[in-house]
């Protein structure tokens, strides 16, 4: 009698087992809608985080440029008090770090960084192309810890976005992202970045008005991954102190379901609308 009480109870503890792991392999298909929408969120973390590091690329850069090529200009940093650089100059080479301290420092748009930035580049402004290289120590972003060293090649140039000369910024990104409850993510993709108005203004900031387009894929901590390819793109007003773009699409693609994300028209809020297999749901990408 024992045996067969044993057999049984080993039985329904295997099909809870069982019913439980497939339970979990399956959560992307079960919900589509629900999946996207936490991709949505969880993406815009992680843009937040490569917008806010290109800015700041972009910012030091040009401040350096500035200082240079046109020392009778003044160059509002887009860094905030709270982050101390320090620079170098050697061999031609301009080597800086940012440190944003390790009790928090916010910008200007409300994210709040931890941590080092260090990055370098050529201190030959005459050329039309320069490749700034960079790196993180112990860098977090609203708590999330971003790791990875790559670069982004800054270019002058008309595009199809801009017939007028312009800044473009191309970035090949690699990252990994360790959440505050210990979920890892990665990043590969490639993203282009251009400055479609205020380059001609150094002293604001907040005139200034960037298009991003590109494609890159995130994977889970479970091993899955969807796909995000930039259709319309995003534009991010700096007058809108806000880190998510006003307008843009992005087509997401997880096991074969397509999302499409809508930043909207132009409005500054934290709001984007995510369309999965006909129904449409709004999502505030501060959750």
């Amino acid at each position: 009698m024992k045996t067969k009480l044993f057999t049984i109870a080993t039985f329904v503890t295997f099909v809870f087992f069982i019913g439980c792991n497939s339970s979990d392999d399956s959560k992307d298909n079960t919900n589509p809608s629900a999946t996207a929408n936490d991709q949505v969120v969880i993406d815009s973390k992680i843009d937040a985080s490569v917008e806010d590091v290109s800015n700041i690329v972009e910012d030091q850069f040009s401040m350096k440029q500035t200082s240079i090529t046109a020392k009778s200009e003044v160059f509002k940093s887009f860094l905030p008090a709270c982050a101390v650089t320090t620079w170098t100059y050697a061999n031609g080479i301009f080597t800086g770090s940012i440190d944003f301290g390790t009790d928090g420092c916010a910008l200007e748009n409300g994210n709040v960084l931890k941590g080092k930035i260090t990055l370098s580049f050529s201190g030959n402004f005459t050329t039309s192309e320069q490749t700034i290289t960079y790196s993180f120590d112990g860098f977090y972003h609203n708590g999330i810890k971003i790791q990875g060293s790559k670069s982004i090649t800054r270019s002058l140039k008309s595009t199809s976005l801009l017939a007028d000369i312009h800044p473009v910024l191309t970035h090949t990104i690699d990252l990994t992202v360790t959440f505050e409850d210990g979920s890892v993510y990665s990043r590969v993709g490639n993203r282009t970045k251009e400055m479609v108005a205020g380059y001609a203004t150094k002293d604001n900031w907040s005139d200034n008005v960037f298009l991003v387009t590109g494609n890159y894929t995130t994977s889970k901590p479970n091993g899955n991954t969807w796909s995000s390819t930039i259709q319309t793109p995003l534009r991010y007003e700096m007058a809108c102190k806000r880190p998510f773009p006003v307008s843009g699409t992005v087509l997401k693609v997880n096991n074969g379901v397509e999302t499409l994300i809508d930043f909207g028209t132009g409005t500054c809020d934290n709001l984007a609308s995510a369309t999965t297999n006909g129904v449409t749901t709004s999502i505030d990408l501060k959750k």
